[in-house]
């Protein structure tokens, strides 16, 4: 799952930077496959260059690394494509930059006091535990935020079906925005259980991918909120076709890690009901990343991505 920085030159001198996933499997794939089919090409035809680079992986991708590796090949052409148009992503996408984006953090287990009242909502990170240490949780959050502040769980994947619904029933007076991937991904019975009978929102995608996935769960409505990661479903490419597929049907979109450079870009031109998740602390090499204000994030008018990274850090090495 190691996130893999992902650097395309062209001989125009303009450098696209993009992240994927994947780690040395995710290398291997850029270097041995995506990098051939992507030498002379005209790095602005990044529709064009994700269909290729998609068919070239189906035989050993479709979902998982293959696709994860893509996904950072193609936003770094989207990043070149910017750049070489002197706009910004999101301008490219047709929207605009410099409206601030309201933001929600991710938190383990409780809200630290110090966040509280810094965001207009939290998600809580809830594990296997049993029913009554989960309905805890949630309480002492509620009471910590307050009645008027969004508050939503994410399982990971952790819980079963009955657990579910009776965690669901017991914690509907604390008004939660949605429950995040209860079950396994492939549980389509379940989550069809979900759809017809659970009183909270079933949010999840996190790990899904690609356009074509996402469509099987937009089809049978297993998901009233899907939240694709940019650096892992496709790159932009993907994020956008999934965003047209998931508006014509009328479902949300809340990207995984949206506050982050690659996400926000998309969800500042094309969410009409835009909310940012907070990204990850550690990537420190990826230099110009807004930060979270007064929980809001907002885009700067920088050509591509608007970010330069630090290449000499040896964690990219």
């Amino acid at each position: 799952m190691g996130q893999i920085l992902i650097v395309v030159r062209t001989d125009a001198g303009i450098n696209g930077y993009g992240v994927g996933g994947g780690g040395l499997a995710g290398r291997h794939v850029v270097n041995s496959v995506l990098r051939d089919l992507l030498l002379g090409r005209d790095a602005e035809q990044t529709s064009q260059l994700y269909d290729e680079m998609y068919q070239a992986t189906v035989p050993f991708g479709r979902k998982g690394l293959a696709v994860m590796a893509l996904s950072g090949v193609d936003l770094a052409l989207w990043d070149i494509r910017g750049k070489a148009e002197r706009k910004p992503v999101v301008s490219l996408l047709g929207g605009q930059p410099g409206t601030p984006i309201p933001a929600y953090r991710t938190v383990w287990d409780t809200v630290p006091p110090e966040l509280v009242g810094q965001f207009s909502a939290y998600k809580l990170h809830l594990g296997q535990t049993p029913l009554e240490n989960l309905l805890s949780r949630i309480e002492s959050a509620r009471k910590a935020i307050g009645p008027d502040c969004e508050l939503m769980t994410d399982a990971w994947m952790k819980w079963d079906l009955p657990t579910t619904l009776a965690f669901a029933r017991e914690a509907e007076p604390y008004q939660l925005g949605w429950i995040e991937e209860p079950l396994p991904i492939d549980d389509r019975e379940g989550y069809e259980t979900l759809r017809n009978e659970c009183p909270i929102p079933i949010a999840g995608g996190e790990h899904e991918f690609t356009e074509y996935g996402f469509g099987d769960v937009i089809r049978n409505r297993l998901h009233s909120v899907l939240q694709p990661d940019v650096c892992w479903c496709g790159g932009m490419t993907a994020l956008v076709r999934i965003y047209e597929q998931a508006l014509k049907a009328g479902i949300r979109i809340c990207p995984h890690r949206g506050a982050e450079i690659w996400g926000l870009h998309a969800i500042a031109a094309l969410d009409p009901h835009p909310l940012a998740e907070s990204g990850r602390p550690w990537m420190t090499w990826v230099l110009g990343q807004p930060s979270i204000r007064q929980g809001t994030v907002t885009l700067e008018d920088e050509p591509g991505f608007g970010i330069t990274i630090d290449e000499t850090t040896p964690l990219l090495r």
